[in-house]
């Protein structure tokens, strides 16, 4: 019996060596196969729109020293941006590419773009989206066998713009960053009556968020580290602006601001 008992233990022994010997393996395999793993995902600042749709259908990554890898969206087609925003985002692709450093990710733009005005629906035209597309810097490092993410923020406020004759031109101001670049402010500002569009502003930088219509909540995603003014623009008459001067801001922390009252 013991000279059983001893082979099954032997036996069980050998197999738990080889099975963390193949897991060695397949985590150095995984370490040396040259590719990193990328999560973009896609969020918005605020606009004075009722939708704006932009038809998004490849991705690509261009890496220092050059090659492009060229990605397909999750779901490629149409989006709402404008139901992206204070802090809300949705997956765009995961995908592996090859180790090194971004210079560039362009968004390569179908031809069913859009911004909805009052209820009327406008063509919106994009000189170069369709065909070298549009232009976004990152200058970040992949190391092999890291996983990343990034957000892609649209400005739709300053990346739409009326033309004289009644049409509507997409000129895209896009920002890329990632969780090592993201710095954060939060907060709730009341009372919604105030009508308040929040600006945070560092030197001649400006970034927007619209509270929501529901619970006055607002966000700002992928500040640059530093020192801000927070300005509570209050639209309604009747009521006064409101600054928080001198707000610090750090990468990979929520600077929250609490709630603001905006008052008569």
């Amino acid at each position: 019996m013991k000279k059983y008992l001893f082979g099954s233990v032997l036996a069980l022994a050998v197999l738990i060596n080889f099975s963390a010997c193949n897991k060695d393996d397949d985590d150095n395999n995984n370490n040396t196969s040259g590719k990193a793993s990328v999560t973009m995902r896609l969020t918005d600042g605020p606009a004075d729109y009722d939708a704006v749709y932009l038809d998004i259908q490849s991705v690509e990554v261009v890496m220092n020293g050059g090659g492009t890898t060229t990605l397909n969206p999750v779901r490629p087609g149409v989006y709402d941006i404008l139901s992206f925003r204070n802090g809300l985002d949705t997956l765009l692709l995961r995908a592996d590419i090859p180790a090194g450093t971004v210079s560039q990710i362009r968004l390569v733009l179908g031809n069913n773009n859009s911004v909805v005005v009052n209820g009327v629906s406008h063509e919106l035209t994009t000189p170069s989206g369709q065909t070298s597309g549009i232009k976004l810097n990152l200058d970040e490092n992949f190391v092999a066998g890291g996983a990343y993410v990034i957000w892609i923020d649209f400005d739709a406020a300053k990346s739409i713009h009326e033309t004289g004759n009644g049409k509507y031109m997409l000129k895209p101001v896009i920002r890329a960053y990632s969780a090592e670049t993201d710095g954060r402010i939060e907060g709730y500002v009341i009372p919604l009556a105030a009508l308040t569009t929040v600006y945070a502003i560092k030197g001649t930088d400006t970034f927007a968020a619209i509270p929501d219509p529901v619970n006055a909540y607002f966000r700002f995603g992928g500040l640059p580290a530093g020192t801000y003014d927070v300005w509570f623009d209050a639209a309604a008459l009747g009521y006064q602006d409101e600054l928080i001067q001198n707000v610090q801001v750090s990468y990979g922390t929520e600077t929250d601001l609490g709630t603001i009252t905006i008052t008569p």
